[in-house]
Formats: structure tokens, C-alpha cells, sequence
């Protein structure tokens, strides 16, 4: 099962893998997403990471609790699935467009 496999090459593909998610996870700091509710009402920011890093509410709803909490909810939902989306597809980027560690050579591919 193992014949052939050069413990080396090996190495040096763990190293490039770490090496891209390294890069990827400083990317990712640097992303903004950003979700609106309520045709702009609330709007929520947040990084690449899924941390929230601004909120913005609309001062007609500062009146109106119930209101206030639903279009809130519904922008973190909405930015959440947007991180997570965004961290998938640069996964897969990494896996399948930018790094393989089955092509000939054991290397990069860029």
C-alpha cells in the first residue's frame, strides 16, 4: 500500500499544505462580508474568520424591539452562511485550483 512513497515528498507536501492554510487564514482577516435585512435596515459585517466586526441599525428601528430582533437575526444568519460559504469555496480552491498533492512531482501547482 505504501510502496514507493517517499517519506520526504511527503514532508514537503505536509509543509505546502500548512504553508496554504497559513495563508489562507491571514486572507480570510482581511474579507469583508456583509448581510442586509429589511431592504437595508440592519447590516451586519463580518471578516473572514466569521467574527462580526460592525453592525449597522437604521434609527427608524430603535423604536421597534420585536422588529429590531428579527431583521437582526436574519442578517447574522445571513452573514454566517455567507463566511462559511466563502470558507468552503477557498478549501476547496486550495485543494483543487491552487495546491495537489496527487499531480506529478508532489508540489504546487500555480
Amino acid at each position: 500500500m505504501f510502496e514507493g512513497l517517499n517519506m520526504g515528498e511527503l514532508g514537503k507536501m505536509l509543509e505546502e499544505v500548512q504553508k496554504k492554510a497559513k495563508e489562507l487564514e491571514e486572507k480570510s482577516e482581511s474579507i469583508e462580508l456583509t448581510a442586509k435585512s429589511g431592504g437595508g435596515l440592519v447590516k451586519v459585517t463580518a471578516n473572514g474568520k466569521g467574527e462580526i466586526i460592525d453592525i449597522e441599525i437604521d434609527d427608524s428601528l430603535l423604536e421597534d424591539k420585536e422588529a429590531l430582533q428579527i431583521l437582526l437575526i436574519s442578517a447574522l444568519n445571513d452573514v454566517i452562511k455567507m463566511v462559511e460559504d466563502n470558507k468552503k469555496s477557498a478549501a476547496m480552491n486550495m485543494l483543487g485550483g491552487g495546491f495537489n498533492p496527487f499531480a506529478g512531482g508532489g508540489g504546487s501547482q500555480s
